[in-house]
């Protein structure tokens, strides 16, 4: 479906979906590809990504892969030695040091012949791989061509040259070379990182959320910022919608004790919490009007404020027509929480471990991670 004249885009809403999309987009490219991802498993898909790639690179195709240290820890080294052989270049960001473990690369991302992008929260992992529904965890992924594709393409440049943390130089210079906004007519890219300046996440979600009457949310992992809770609320208590689809099964307990812990302030305002019932919850999703952010970044203070993550925000009908109707697909097999019902549950333990999984992840985290990136910077 087009959303303008230069960009037409297509949902991906089940692994299966976005890896068959994934495979067919680096067969198709002609001069470069550029794939990004936190964590990469050795598995069936695994090795079918791996051998289109290996098959781009032997027909003449640029190649170059970016993993995570942390995310991909498990991945062998020899895994890339088909795709190097074929002249491919593999590099691993941030490689595992107790000096600077804190910050890591979450981004995911495809880019072909940087006209072709696949932005969205699937790794490249066996537990994406089927609908969400009946098997593999629910996620979401964005198809774009045109649009913000070069961006994204110079981005993915910027974070294969910083991939071994040798950056010092970048960092003593006080400029916060991670968080860019780049902005178009139809969509800005919203690069955000460790160090300085404001997130450009925050800033854009600030902005829209100001006027906004009709709020829908799908987070895997929900810690935003205490101004944005208070402007969830005072968005509901205006008259407002705000929906949110939270994770009813999930891969980290302490995330979901967290967000549990922000409960009850929010369904007493007037904010509706629905959790995903069929399968672990991944999915990252913003529809604020008709402005729709997609992309890897989660409501937490890991992806506000620690981690290099992406989003893309579309102003858009059309397509925030078509997100409504995915959240709606999502809404449908998630259970309501109700406020009685939710205080009635919690017992005083229950209740103590969401306290302290809070104070863990918005207390404790970060000041790990800052405190690394300060003496980083030594």
């Amino acid at each position: 479906m087009a959303v303008a004249a230069t960009m037409s885009f297509r949902w991906l809403v089940t692994g299966a979906d976005a890896f068959r999309a994934v495979e067919e987009a680096i067969a198709a490219a002609t001069r470069t590809v550029r794939l990004e991802v936190y964590i990469y498993a050795e598995s069936a898909v695994g090795r079918r990504v791996r051998d289109r790639l290996v098959e781009a690179a032997t027909r003449g195709v640029q190649v170059r892969v970016l993993v995570d240290g942390v995310g991909s820890i498990r991945l062998p080294g020899s895994f890339w030695t088909p795709l190097i052989a074929a002249g491919g270049q593999v590099r691993v960001f941030n490689p595992i040091s107790l000096k600077r473990f804190a910050v890591r690369d979450h981004r995911k991302l495809l880019v072909c012949d940087e006209c072709v992008a696949i932005i969205g929260g699937f790794n490249i992992a066996p537990e994406y791989d089927g609908d969400g529904v009946k098997r593999g965890w629910c996620d979401l992924a964005l198809r774009v061509e045109g649009g913000p594709t070069e961006q994204l393409a110079a981005s993915f440049d910027e974070m294969f040259e910083r991939a071994e943390f040798r950056h010092r130089r970048i960092l003593m210079l006080g400029k916060p070379s991670a968080k860019k906004l780049v902005p178009a007519s139809a969509w800005q890219l919203l690069l955000s990182g460790p160090g300085w300046g404001r997130n450009p996440l925050l800033r854009m979600l600030h902005s829209d959320l100001a006027h906004a009457q009709d709020v829908r949310i799908i987070a895997a992992y929900f810690l935003p910022t205490l101004r944005l809770r208070h402007k969830l609320v005072r968005i509901a208590r205006r008259g407002g919608k705000v929906r949110l689809v939270l994770p009813g099964k999930t891969d980290v307990q302490l995330s979901q004790l967290a967000a549990q812990s922000l409960y009850t302030r929010l369904l007493r305002n007037g904010v509706e919490i629905y959790e995903y019932q069929p399968q672990i919850l991944h999915a990252k999703l913003l529809i604020i009007g008709d402005a729709v952010y997609v992309g890897s970044a989660n409501l937490d203070p890991r992806s506000l404020r620690i981690n290099y993550d992406l989003m893309v925000r579309f102003q858009d009908p059309a397509l925030a027509e078509q997100a409504r109707a995915v959240f709606d697909e999502l809404l449908s097999r998630s259970r309501r929480v109700e406020l009685a019902e939710w205080r009635r549950s919690r017992s005083w333990w229950q209740k103590l471990k969401q306290q302290l999984a809070y104070y863990l992840l918005v207390r404790v985290d970060p000041y790990i991670a800052a405190w690394q990136y300060r003496r980083m910077q030594r």
